[in-house]
């Protein structure tokens, strides 16, 4: 059994412009003390062909972290236009949000991002 779960994930703000901050509420739950601090990132796929054009929007430490139910916002920026390939902008994307412990990555949570004309 895993020492940390994540129970929850509200995307603040679903439906934006593509400028917009994602902006995520997560719980989890810690069930013993940890020694280190837990690290959050949100990646953006740059292109599903090429994963050296991914962005990592934003890395959090939490931490200390108590046992018990904590919470907290993640809030990243959007992507940089200018590192998209122009084919890859508009449709259909994914954003991954991860978390690791001492640098090892236990979940990935990933959610599709579909970017459209309005």
């Amino acid at each position: 059994m895993s020492v940390v779960n994540i129970t929850n994930v509200t995307i603040l703000e679903p439906q934006g412009h593509f400028m917009d901050p994602y902006k995520f509420e997560i719980t989890f739950e810690c069930l013993s003390q940890l020694d280190d601090d837990l690290e959050f990132k949100l990646v953006y796929v740059g292109s599903a062909e090429n994963t050296t054009l991914d962005q990592e929007l934003d890395s959090l430490l939490v931490g200390p972290v108590p046992v018990g139910v904590n919470k907290f916002v993640f809030e990243a920026d959007a992507p940089q236009v200018h590192k998209l390939p122009k084919e890859d902008i508009i449709g259909v994307t994914v954003i991954l949000l991860t978390c690791s412990y001492k640098t090892k990555e236990f979940v990935r949570i990933g959610y599709y991002v579909d970017n459209a004309y309005k």
